[in-house]
């Protein structure tokens, strides 16, 4: 009886310490679901083709094959934020316009990878093949992209924005 009562009893206060993180920050569990909007179209900037944008004695000794360079998809739709071991995992879902996209990613929209007034934004992009491809259905031009996040990056963080070229979907901590 008494071994019974002491793993009764250990078995509650470890479950009651769970509390102390559930409303923490850290938890990732605490993200809602995720709601979609339209993208707010930007003004191109005006630039001169007669100025070199990139200048520097050694600036086209620079790797060319580093570059990503990738599109952003037609629509984002779904964002799912998991719970892995030190961190979270963004799950984004998108539709290509076309078929044939590769080389899909979430890019982050700064370079540092950290939170602008607690929101983490990304950029969900592919890359289309050289030749045309046919539209196709929706389920041949679906996508998955993910991210994972430390802890540590996710501490300051209360919102995740996905932006492709039509809708941004945002999930926020409950």
């Amino acid at each position: 009886m008494r071994i019974v009562t002491s793993a009764l009893l250990i078995s509650l206060m470890s479950v009651t310490a769970c509390g102390a993180i559930r409303e923490s920050r850290v938890n990732p569990w605490n993200w809602g679901n995720s709601t979609s909007e339209p993208v707010e179209q930007k003004e191109a900037k005006v630039v001169n083709p007669l100025i070199p944008q990139k200048a520097g004695l050694f600036s086209n000794l620079r790797r060319r094959d580093a570059e990503y360079l990738g599109e952003p998809i037609d629509q984002v739709t779904g964002l799912v934020i998991e719970r892995v071991s030190g961190g979270a995992l963004i799950r984004a879902t998108g539709i290509t316009a076309t078929q044939g996209a590769y080389q899909v990613q979430l890019t982050p929209e700064n370079e540092e990878e950290e939170a602008v007034d607690g929101v983490l934004t990304y950029r969900f992009e592919a890359r289309s093949p050289e030749t045309p491809t046919a539209v196709g259905t929706q389920r041949t031009r679906t996508v998955v992209a993910a991210r994972q996040l430390s802890n540590k990056q996710l501490s300051e963080v209360r919102t995740i924005r996905v932006i492709a070229a039509r809708n941004v979907r945002t999930t926020r901590r409950r």
